[in-house]
C-alpha cells in the first residue's frame, strides 16, 4: 500500500454514505429473513424471491456508493479518479461480502437456491448499480448520482423481470431447463459491466470543448 492510499484511506471512509450502504443492508436481510418468518413448511419458490430481493436491495445500497457531495474539490486533488473510485469499493467491498453471506444463511438450507448461481446474480447486479453511477459520474457534473441509478436499477429489475422473452431470460428456476444457460448469460453481463464500469472510472483527457468568441 502507497503512502498516497493509506492517507486517504480514513478521508475515503469517512466520507461513504454509510446511512444508504446500512439501508440497503437491512432491507436486504430483512427481506432475506422472510421465509423463516412465516409459519408452515418453507417455500424453496419464496426463498429463491428472497434472495433475488436480498441481492438488489444490497446493489441499491451500492448505488449511492460514489456519491460526493465534495466532488468538485475533491477533483482538484493530485489523486486520480480510479484511485478514488476504487479505494470507496474496497472499502464497501467487505461490507457488502458479510451481508450477502448473512442473507445466504438466512435463508433456510432446504429450501435455500445454488448459492454459486445467487451470487453471480449478487455481483452483477451490484457491478451493474456501480458502473451506471460511475457512468453518470464522467459524463455529468452531478455530484450524488445515487438517486438516478437506483431508479434506473428498480426500472432494469422490473423490465427483466416482465419484458424479456424466453429466450433471453435472466430471472429462472433451479429447476428450469435454462438454468445454466441463464448463468451463462449472467456472466456475459458481469463480464461486460466490469469492462464498462472500469472505462467509466477513467477520467477523461479533456472536459469539453472550450470556443474563443471572435
Amino acid at each position: 500500500m502507497t503512502v498516497t492510499t493509506r492517507a486517504l484511506l480514513t478521508p475515503v471512509l469517512r466520507t461513504l454514505p454509510w446511512r444508504a450502504l446500512a439501508a440497503g443492508g437491512a432491507a436486504g436481510l430483512l427481506l432475506a429473513g422472510i421465509p423463516r418468518l412465516l409459519s408452515g413448511a418453507p417455500d424453496p419458490w419464496l426463498g429463491l424471491l428472497a434472495l433475488r430481493g436480498a441481492a438488489l436491495a444490497l446493489a441499491l445500497g451500492l448505488a449511492f456508493l460514489l456519491d460526493d457531495p465534495a466532488r468538485h474539490i475533491t477533483s482538484a486533488v493530485p489523486v486520480r479518479r480510479p484511485l478514488r473510485v476504487g479505494l470507496r469499493v474496497a472499502l464497501a467491498a467487505p461490507w457488502a461480502a458479510l451481508c450477502w453471506t448473512a442473507a445466504l444463511f438466512l435463508v433456510p438450507e432446504e429450501v435455500r437456491p445454488p448459492v454459486g448461481a445467487l451470487t453471480l446474480e449478487a455481483v452483477a447486479t451490484a457491478v451493474f448499480a456501480l458502473s451506471a453511477a460511475a457512468l453518470v459520474v464522467r459524463r455529468s457534473t452531478v455530484t450524488e448520482p445515487g438517486v438516478a441509478v437506483s431508479a434506473w436499477l428498480l426500472s432494469t429489475a422490473a423490465a427483466a423481470f416482465l419484458l424479456l422473452p424466453d429466450g433471453w431470460a435472466l430471472l429462472v428456476t433451479p429447476d428450469d431447463p435454462r438454468w445454466t444457460d441463464t448463468h451463462e448469460r449472467w456472466a456475459m453481463l458481469l463480464t461486460v459491466a466490469l469492462v464498462v464500469g472500469s472505462r467509466a472510472c477513467v477520467e477523461p483527457l479533456r472536459t469539453g470543448l472550450r470556443f474563443r468568441p471572435f
